[in-house]
């Protein structure tokens, strides 16, 4: 009955916005000279390419507004008093295609949100996080509610954050009571998407799937649909396209490709599909706090992105990045010295990641003309459809991992072309670890942990400036010099006669143990444990040493785990790992 009254609403209200037509070639060239840098919870991992910027000043605040969670959590999302009601928002749309001349009737856009009502989801997530400051405990459990859409093979799509952290996955068809079990098959954090699957027969009864569409031009109509706050039932806002370009992305601290829209998204919406004709244009996921009815979708190439590489792969693969901070080479002087002739234009090469392959290619003052062909401009843009421009990362993170990208170079006054294998790449200290328990190592109460951003958003909103600074800044700037590196601190001293006088030397980073430097976590472990020596040294950042009695720290681990009720002296990846090693080292000798 619920269904019907929407549809009739629907039907009725579509004939009063049928003048909104897109005008394909009208719209003025859009201006990309400068984005800034939008705050957010997490700070960015190192982006493809970052262009040296000294503007700080009005920074936008992107907001994930997807989940509805029952327990405040101030990264999570942003609750607006007003939310959107069915009753004040018309859906239809009127699209005109000028290669067919095609035109969408009223019909159409009835048949469009008829197929939403049967494959648009009610997403219910019970999730706990870890506490990274007492990592072997998590944190409260909560509930959140978000949405979802069918999508072909009898999956369904939704934002990652919906399913951040999960234990417990339940998901509610439009119109039934019944809510059924649902497991995460695939999260992609960076991109903010996640695929689940149901396994009970019945849910599938009645169920359709939408198609995935083309990225829309700007001023053209879509339709979010999903279940925002203020009410329980399905709703439905309208909205057009005002802008497409890479934008930040909040859960997963990256720059992807983003479609900006007057719509409202509100707590709920994210992961419903924003629907254009008769497909989706994209997946709603995070707004612009401060700012009215402006909100964010993830587009098309994103998602089929996403869906590929867990396809091909059987999981999430990640977005492919070259590893480089470049410099625009919008002065003439900074051209010319550089030896670019008029008409010849690129970005310099200021910093080159040491694990990437770039590293092995390019050198510092480079300046990169074009990619795969498509010339950069001195901003670092690359044409994008009809007079509108974009960053060329957008070039790079479309590409499959270990896929080759050609790279047009002038070094030294000479053109040269250059072929580079891209792959995905993590930075020193990650910016989000979700849906996996935090590493650490006790060791005569001594709390070792590898230093991650989660770790000093624990100090709350204000982090930046509440955390340690030395650390903040390491975490920001500071890129591995090898694969597999860890920066590892002292995250606390649990106090004990062993320890004494060592708890101001917590938050400091562990450089070497008995003389060897460390690589990360793991490698600290398994030194301490193997340790030989009567006495076991660990040098720290400032030149500060702590010298233990090793048998005596041994006894002392054991009394200071059960005087605070920990369970392990090691997280279980630690043990486990170290386990498995070896059984290899036993298998070759035998």
């Amino acid at each position: 009955m619920q269904g019907h009254h929407l549809r009739r609403a629907v039907r009725h209200l579509s004939a009063s916005l049928s003048h909104l037509k897109p005008h394909h070639r009208r719209h003025p060239p859009l201006s990309l000279s400068s984005t800034p840098k939008p705050y957010s919870s997490f700070s960015p991992s190192t982006p493809t390419t970052s262009f040296i910027q000294n503007n700080t000043k009005n920074i936008p605040k992107y907001v994930v507004t997807g989940a509805i969670n029952h327990t405040p959590n101030p990264n999570l999302c942003n609750n607006h008093e007003n939310s959107d009601q069915l009753s004040d928002h018309e859906v239809g749309f009127e699209e005109e295609e000028e290669a067919s001349g095609h035109k969408l009737t009223e019909t159409d856009v009835y048949a469009a949100v008829e197929l939403a009502l049967d494959s648009v989801i009610k997403i219910f997530t019970v999730a706990s996080s870890p506490n990274y400051f007492l990592p072997w405990q998590n944190k409260s459990q909560r509930e959140t509610m978000g949405s979802g859409f069918v999508i072909s093979g009898r999956r369904i799509l939704t934002n990652a954050h919906v399913v951040a952290d999960h234990t417990f996955v339940l998901v509610r068809k439009h119109g039934c009571p019944t809510k059924y079990r649902a497991e995460v098959l695939a999260v992609g954090h960076e991109c903010d998407l996640a695929i689940l699957v149901v396994e009970n027969e019945e849910f599938w009864q009645g169920v359709n799937h939408l198609e995935l569409g083309e990225i829309p031009f700007l001023q053209e109509a879509v339709a979010v649909v999903g279940y925002p706050q203020g009410g329980d039932n399905i709703s439905v806002t309208k909205g057009v396209v005002s802008r497409v370009e890479p934008t930040q992305y909040v859960h997963g601290a990256t720059q992807l490709l983003a479609i900006q829209i007057d719509a409202a998204i509100n707590p709920g919406n994210s992961g419903g599909p924003a629907i254009m004709g008769d497909k989706v244009a994209g997946v709603a996921f995070q707004n612009l706090s401060g700012a009215e009815n402006i909100g964010y979708i993830i587009p098309v190439p994103v998602i089929k992105h996403f869906i590929a590489g867990v396809e091909e792969r059987g999981k999430y693969v990640g977005f492919c990045s070259l590893g480089l901070s470049c410099q625009a080479m919008e002065n003439q002087q900074l051209r010319e010295n550089f030896g670019m002739n008029t008409g010849m234009t690129g970005v310099l090469v200021s910093k080159i990641n040491p694990i990437s392959e770039a590293h092995k290619i390019l050198k510092r003052d480079d300046v990169i003309l074009a990619f795969d062909g498509v010339a950069i401009a001195n901003d670092g843009t690359v044409p994008f459809r009809n007079r509108e421009r974009i960053t060329f990362d957008h070039l790079v993170s479309m590409k499959k991992p270990n896929e080759e990208a050609e790279l047009k170079v002038l070094r030294d006054g000479k053109e040269c072309n250059f072929l580079i294998n891209v792959h995905p790449l993590q930075p020193l200290v990650p910016v989000h670890q979700f849906d996996k328990l935090p590493s650490y190592y006790i060791f005569a109460g001594l709390l070792f942990i590898p230093l991650s951003q989660p770790y000093l958003h624990e100090y709350g909103e204000e982090w930046y400036n509440a955390s340690p600074r030395r650390l903040c800044e390491r975490a920001l700037r500071e890129q591995p010099k090898k694969a597999g590196e860890q920066l590892v601190i002292i995250a606390q001293v649990l106090m004990d006669d062993i320890n004494a006088g060592y708890e101001r030397l917590s938050e400091l980073q562990v450089r070497k143990v008995n003389g060897v430097e460390i690589d990360n976590l793991r490698h600290l472990y398994q030194l301490v444990e193997d340790c030989k020596e009567k006495n076991l040294r660990i040098d720290l950042d400032d030149d500060r040493v702590i010298v233990l009695n090793y048998d005596k720290a041994k006894l002392a681990t054991s009394r200071i785990l059960k005087r605070h009720r920990i369970p392990s002296a090691a997280s279980s990846d630690l043990v486990d790992s170290t386990e498995e090693e070896q059984i290899v080292v036993a298998a070759s000798l035998n």
